[in-house]
């Protein structure tokens, strides 16, 4: 007997998925409950696959996190602290709504509270070292932009000569990583504003 013909269904043939959808659902998850919590069986649950489906597509649970970070990067929610930079003609406004966003976006309770690459990697095992110190590098990145933006605007005068640029972007990073955990922690858009606005205050005179 010859094998199963073309209009079968052939041994070992993967199961059509819708991928984007998938890989959403597996932010979501990772962004919910991070990386250590999440294993390969809730992966598959959320998104609607079987585990050869997943490794196929997504290589292991490592890859598929490192995809789905890039991916909330990309989506409104992850993305508004660059197009805000992007946007904003001033550092003041740039930083500004970056804060007066995140206040809003941490707690929305349409999806996971606070930030993926801020809270995803808490107590991760040894072995996963490589998770935390992705993510790290991440938020560093993003640390550099804030510091960079700062450089910038200290060069055209927005900010004085006595500023100092790097010790001003870690202390609004430091503010961002403090707004994810209270969001997690149940804070409300009305609290992380008045820390938002709490914030700005520290930002040196002159404005524009």
């Amino acid at each position: 007997m010859k094998g199963v013909s073309d209009t079968g269904t052939r041994r070992g043939r993967p199961r059509a998925f819708d991928r984007t959808a998938a890989l959403t659902a597996a932010t979501r998850l990772f962004w919910e409950r991070g990386y250590e919590a999440t294993s390969i069986g809730d992966l598959t649950e959320a998104m609607g696959i079987r585990p050869g489906s997943l490794y196929a597509a997504f290589g292991d649970k490592k890859s598929l996190f490192q995809e789905a970070v890039y991916h909330y990067g990309r989506s409104p929610v992850g993305a508004f602290m660059s197009v805000a930079l992007e946007e904003e003609p001033t550092a003041y406004g740039a930083f500004g709504r970056i804060l007066r966003e995140a206040a809003v976006i941490y707690p929305d309770p349409s999806h996971p509270a606070g930030c993926l690459t801020i809270s995803a990697a808490t107590n991760v095992t040894p072995q996963d070292a490589e998770i935390e110190a992705f993510l790290r590098n991440l938020r560093n990145e993003n640390l550099a932009t804030f510091e960079a933006r700062l450089r910038g605007a200290q060069r055209t005068g927005e900010l004085p000569p006595t500023a100092d640029p790097g010790s001003l972007a870690a202390y609004f990073a430091a503010v961002i990583q403090g707004m994810s955990q209270r969001a997690r922690d149940g804070a409300t858009a009305a609290e992380l504003t008045g820390t938002a606005e709490l914030a700005l205050d520290a930002w040196p005179t002159p404005r524009r």
